[in-house]
């Protein structure tokens, strides 16, 4: 499949998946500390799809050196069962805690150098996952920030793309993220044990506003 047809399935199944949020579920609002409850109606359909499709596709591009996903994925997971566990949903936190188990048993094969790889499959299914439990879950600003690491690195991929679609030159040195660490010489493995770092300061700081909110 291309990449377009990729991402029109996308959006179809993130669709369905809003339409279920909405209608089964009864999600119709997201609430954001400092603004409180905002009533979104149907949009809201349209804002979960959103969530997921930027979130399948974040995880995708950051998917891109040995253990560097699934580890980030793995800190979110960790993140995301403490606020279940905080809102006593038992059915989340036991989905969480097999979904962190299950990545943690592919990660022993993943981590550099690699014996066994996502692929597009495991990639955007796992993206689409870490999406829908912090839609699940209502935090959605906890959600942008815990995975801050995979919307770093698609947020590096859209300035490139935007600067050569509408000014006709590259805007940064490369895109994304990890490779222009690749670039500055620190090598694969320190490379993705310092974008974990980073991603447990993200999740330190998205539990803080998760609870604060």
């Amino acid at each position: 499949l291309s990449f377009k047809q990729k991402f029109v399935l996308q959006w179809i199944l993130a669709l369905i998946i809003g339409l279920v949020f909405y209608y089964k579920l009864g999600y119709s609002f997201i609430y954001l500390h400092w603004l409180g409850q905002l009533p979104l109606g149907l949009i809201y359909i349209v804002f979960a799809a959103f969530v997921i499709v930027s979130f399948v596709n974040a995880f995708n591009i950051t998917d891109g050196l040995d253990g560097l996903s699934p580890g980030a994925f793995i800190i979110a997971l960790i993140a995301f069962l403490t606020i279940s566990h905080s809102l006593l949903d038992s059915f989340l936190a036991l989905f969480i805690a097999i979904l962190l188990g299950s990545v943690a048993a592919f990660l022993y094969f993943n981590i550099y150098p690699a014996r066994i790889w996502l692929g597009d499959v495991g990639s955007l299914s796992l993206g689409a996952a870490l999406a829908v439990i912090g839609l699940l879950t209502g935090k959605i600003e906890a959600l942008g920030i815990i995975g801050g690491v995979f919307v770093v690195e698609v947020a590096f991929s859209l300035i490139q793309i935007m600067g050569k679609r509408f000014l006709g030159r590259k805007l940064l040195p490369v895109a994304p993220l990890h490779l222009y660490f690749l670039q500055k010489g620190w090598g694969e493995p320190k490379t993705v044990m310092r974008m974990w770092l980073f991603a447990m300061m993200f999740a330190v700081i998205g539990l803080y506003i998760a609870f604060i909110g």
